[in-house]
């Protein structure tokens, strides 16, 4: 695979303007990667704060943007017993995803489940693996629980409402305004909290009968989080995975100690390849059922070609997506 690709790259840190289009060198795999022809890309936050300067690739990782992928596998490392040449695949990576050749750890891959497109699959890894690792590893969601996720609309809370409906627990969300709520609620979620009219705390009090609810995610954090810790249910958890409104947060640990909580977080960038492999085969095994039935599926607001990369991050910053913006790579 010698040769040029083209590929978008970060000039600068700043807006979207920094965003350009160039040609790099076409990667070549390691003894355990696979190179995939990129089809398709995911767009996602992170992107955005890697572009601000605020999100640094891990060591080793290219610095490329974009964090999930789908295309075909066109090259496979020494050690690579699958995926093989020619398989379609979906793949989690640390970066590289602009770009029409991104390399991904073999591990790291899926195959394309059936029924979906490449844009379709290029929405699906980085939300799935998140929710999958903090709802329901982290957060240890189970069949009867109430769940409520800020941010509903988003990727990820579009793909977590579905999930915990997939899974036997009554989802619950919040949003900004009454389109975005619809939305939300027509995905399967129980009641969708419109935050610029209604106080989520007092309104789910009132869905649940005064108990409370059993997992949140949160990706705002600042206030939300003692708010959150007042609305958990006894022996609740409370899972972070973003601070859109500030890292730092005051609790009340009496009340964490006496209604028995849970608080905890996660990154996904960052963790061994080794622990995003085990990730996959259990996404694998208990979430590509419900993906090729349809219980769950990626909710595309969005494509733009990978030459205008820079409106996608635009769009996304903008806040009115509905699920995921997604590239496509001609």
């Amino acid at each position: 695979m010698a040769g040029l690709m083209r590929a978008v790259e970060i000039s600068a840190p700043g807006g979207p303007d920094v965003l350009r289009l160039v040609e790099r060198p076409a990667p070549v795999p390691g003894p355990r990667e696979v190179l995939v022809r990129v089809r398709a890309a995911g767009v996602n936050r992170p992107d955005l704060l890697q572009r601000e300067g605020r999100y640094p690739p891990p060591p080793g990782a290219s610095d490329i943007p974009g964090l999930e992928i789908a295309g075909e596998v066109v090259a496979i490392g020494d050690e690579v017993v699958s995926p093989r040449v020619g398989d379609a695949v979906m793949a989690l990576v640390s970066g590289g995803g602009y770009a029409e050749l991104c390399l991904a750890p073999a591990g790291s891959c899926l195959p394309i489940p059936k029924g979906l497109s490449s844009i379709d699959a290029a929405a699906i890894p980085e939300t799935l693996f998140t929710v999958w690792a903090n709802v329901f590893e982290a957060g240890r969601l189970s069949e009867g629980e109430s769940f409520l996720v800020h941010g509903g609309a988003s990727g990820i809370g579009t793909t977590a409402i579905q999930m915990a409906r997939a899974f036997g627990a009554r989802a619950y969300a919040s949003a900004r305004g009454p389109r975005k709520c619809a939305a939300v609620e027509s995905l399967g979620a129980a009641r969708c909290i419109d935050t610029t009219t209604q106080d989520f705390v007092a309104e789910m009090r009132e869905e649940t009968s005064g108990r409370g609810v059993d997992v949140i995610l949160d990706m705002l954090g600042g206030d939300y989080t003692t708010r959150n810790v007042q609305l958990l249910a006894p022996g609740g958890r409370l899972v972070q995975i973003a601070t859109l409104l500030g890292a730092k947060a005051e609790v009340n640990m009496a009340t964490v100690m006496m209604k028995r909580l849970t608080l905890t977080g996660s990154t996904l960038r960052s963790r061994p390849d080794e622990e995003k492999a085990r990730l996959t085969r259990v996404i694998g095994e208990r979430v590509t059922p419900h993906l090729e039935s349809g219980a769950v599926r990626p909710i595309i607001h969005m494509t733009f070609p990978l030459e205008a990369a820079a409106k996608a991050h635009a769009h996304l910053e903008e806040g009115h997506s509905i699920g995921k913006i997604v590239l496509t790579v001609d």
